[in-house]
């Protein structure tokens, strides 16, 4: 016998359980997205890697240490996708579309990085991401950010924090770079690895490291606001009156640097509490540097990420806390209308046609093709959730009849004609309404 294949570590199979989770949380997205007038960009997996290491730049982690890079057969250096905005905005200069005015866009799909997987990040992960480009504006920032934040509470996340930063113009980084250079050389013994290597490549980096003790003494480093110049500080500023306006909390993250290098002014991430400690489900930026960066004319651009493995982690620790909340309502198992018991080669045959009338009148119909007993049959039924099973058996195709049976509640068996299915679904959508609860029926 064959040896079993498995999957790649870190490449994880989307199973029919959460696959229908996935898709709620898209048709959410995508009604967002939809009522804020954006649309939908779809790019390649597979892209030059030029265009990461020009648009995230060749010092990063990303691009240095976890591409997944290889030469085709002509000799082309390519890479998977490890972010959507790069791929995003080299699609908009490749064919014109800044030349029709302010672009509103989203996305959605996989992208790949070689890290060490763990709950909620792997190889192949999936994001969903938003681009505005060519707005400038400070309550352009502020737009795309309440999108974010209405997103994640209307799919019923919890304990959101919105973190914060401004990382200037690139004049004010260099400014900033020198002095941070600087005071770090003269505590460089007490850096970690990591971070004395980014010192000479990278060092706004270091704001971002995890190591403790680096993080302990980046408490006493300049920051990167105290850095601004005085029309950055007043841009930043705008963007802090506009949020409490909309009644937005949030919190200024001094240390908030975003992990790629086309970032400016505006940085920000949204966390939740949900897994115990801080996990960012949500973060992005301006990045007005990047469009002219990778070849077209200087457009200013803003937009986010939220990655969608964290994002279904959450959303189950949100049901699991809160089982009559929204998450608890999206990640509930969808059962059927209707599970369709049916035995014998003429009742078979027309349970088969009943299920599709059914079906195109808009009633879930699961068909039973198992050809069992009716005992197991039943069984089945009653596992699957639905309000009602259908019956047809030999008895019942030859009186061209199908009979309904309530399966949650308690009542009297009904019979119908075969050529009327108009009435079984009668029946059904009157019980659907008995069944609700009063705040589904408002």
């Amino acid at each position: 016998m064959s040896q079993q294949l498995q999957s790649l570590r870190g490449m994880v199979d989307l199973l029919p359980g959460k696959t229908r989770l996935w898709r709620a949380v898209e048709s959410v997205a995508r009604a967002h997205f939809q009522r804020s007038g954006l649309d939908e960009i779809r790019t390649p997996l597979l892209e030059p890697t030029e265009l990461f290491n020009r648009g995230i730049g060749e010092a990063t982690d990303v691009v240095g240490k976890e591409m997944y890079t290889f030469a085709d057969r002509g000799d082309r250096s390519c890479s998977l996708r490890p972010e959507g905005t790069a791929s995003v905005v080299r699609s908009a200069i490749e064919h014109g579309l800044l030349s029709q005015g302010a672009q509103k866009l989203w996305y959605a799909g996989p992208m790949f990085r070689y890290e060490r997987p763990q709950a909620g990040r792997q190889r192949q992960f999936h994001q969903i991401g938003v681009e505005c480009l060519g707005v400038s504006s400070a309550r352009s920032d502020v737009e795309v950010i309440v999108l974010a934040w209405d997103l994640l509470r209307d799919l019923g996340v919890s304990g959101l924090e919105l973190q914060i930063n401004s990382l200037g113009t690139l004049e004010d980084r260099q400014r900033y770079r020198q002095q941070l250079v600087t005071w770090l050389e003269d505590r460089v013994d007490q850096l970690d690895t990591d971070s004395q290597q980014r010192l000479s490549t990278n060092p706004l980096r270091i704001l971002d490291s995890k190591n403790p003790s680096t993080q302990i003494l980046l408490a006493d480093a300049p920051t990167l606001v105290e850095a601004l110049s005085q029309e950055s500080a007043k841009r930043f500023e705008t963007v802090q009156v506009l949020l409490n306006q909309l009644a937005i909390p949030f919190q200024f993250n001094s240390r908030l640097v975003r992990g790629l290098d086309y970032y400016g002014h505006t940085a920000f991430e949204i966390v939740s509490d949900q897994l115990g400690a801080q996990a960012t489900v949500c973060g992005g930026g301006r990045y007005d540097g990047l469009v002219q960066q990778l070849g077209g004319a200087s457009t200013p651009a803003v937009g986010w990420a939220l990655g969608m493995e964290r994002l279904i982690l959450v959303l189950e620790a949100e049901a699991a806390a809160n089982p009559d909340g929204a998450a608890a309502r999206l990640t509930a198992t969808r059962v059927p209308d209707l599970y369709l018991v049916n035995r014998g080669d003429q009742a078979e045959a027309l349970a088969l046609r009943l299920a599709r009338q059914l079906r195109a009148a808009g009633v879930s119909v699961e068909l039973d093709g198992s050809s069992a007993a009716f005992a197991k049959q039943f069984k089945r039924a009653n596992r699957s959730g639905a309000a009602w099973a259908a019956v047809i058996g030999e008895e019942e195709a030859q009186a061209r009849q199908v009979r309904i049976k309530p399966l949650l509640k308690a009542g009297e068996e009904q019979r119908f004609e075969l050529n009327d299915p108009a009435a079984v679904v009668a029946v059904l959508q009157t019980t659907a309404q008995n069944y609700l609860c009063p705040e589904d029926q408002r």
